[in-house]
C-alpha cells in the first residue's frame, strides 16, 4: 500500500473507489497508510492552492476517515460533513481496509487517531528509545482495546532492526532516498528480502 497518503488533497469517494479496488487487485493484502502531509517538503499545498493549516487538514482527515468507515460498511453512505458530502452512494466490493496513521513524534493528535485505528507509522524517528515511548504511550490511549496494532518504523536499506523490534515495532518499511535512489538499489532490497 501506499507509505502515507495525505488525505485532506484527496475526494473521499474517489479513495474508497481506489482503495477497494486495490484491496481486491491485492488479495485482501491493502493497508492504508495516511496523514497529514505537510507543505515544507516542496511547498505542494501552497503551490496548488490547497489547503495548509494543519488544524484544518487534520479536520478534514478526521471526517474522510468517517466516510471512508462507512464506504468499506457496504452500506449507502449518507455524510453531509463541513468538508464533503457523499449522498446514497455504495462502494463495492466492500470490507474494512486496515489504517495505519503517520504522525511525528511529539504530536499527540496522531497518536490519539493512531489508537483508534490499526497502527502507527511514526515520521522521522531517530532511536529506539523514540518508539519505546510512543508504544508506551499508545497502550494507554488504546486501553482495552483488543485485535492487532502495527507499529510501523521506517528505515533504511541494510538498517539493524532488532533495537525498533526490541522498542516494539511490528513492521520494517525500506526508506530510500529520493533524490538518490536507484532501480538496482530497490531491486537489491528486494532480493534480499525481508530482515
Amino acid at each position: 500500500g501506499p507509505m502515507v497518503t495525505p488525505l485532506a488533497r484527496r475526494r473521499p469517494a474517489k479513495v474508497a473507489r481506489e482503495t477497494a479496488t486495490l484491496d481486491r487487485l491485492s488479495g485482501g493484502r491493502l493497508v492504508l497508510g495516511v496523514g497529514l502531509g505537510s507543505d515544507r517538503f516542496g511547498q505542494e499545498f501552497s503551490g496548488t492552492g490547497e489547503e495548509c493549516d494543519d488544524r484544518r487538514r487534520a479536520a478534514m482527515l478526521d471526517e474522510h476517515l468517517t466516510v471512508l468507515d462507512a464506504a468499506w460498511s457496504g452500506a449507502p453512505v449518507q455524510h453531509r460533513g463541513e468538508h464533503y458530502v457523499l449522498d446514497g452512494l455504495t462502494f463495492r466490493p466492500a470490507r474494512p481496509i486496515p489504517v495505519w496513521v503517520a504522525g511525528f513524534p511529539g504530536h499527540t493528535r496522531p497518536l490519539r487517531r493512531a489508537a483508534t485505528r490499526d497502527g502507527f507509522f511514526p515520521v522521522n524517528l531517530e532511536h529506539p528509545d523514540e518508539l519505546a515511548a510512543l508504544a508506551a504511550a499508545l497502550d494507554e490511549l488504546r486501553g482495552a482495546a483488543t485485535g492487532p496494532f502495527d507499529l510501523v518504523v521506517g528505515l533504511p536499506a541494510g538498517a539493524d532492526v532488532a533495537a525498533f523490534a526490541a522498542a516494539g515495532a511490528t513492521w520494517w518499511l525500506t526508506d530510500f532516498d529520493p533524490a538518490t535512489v536507484t532501480v538496482d538499489e530497490v531491486r537489491g532490497v528486494l532480493k534480499d528480502g525481508p530482515a
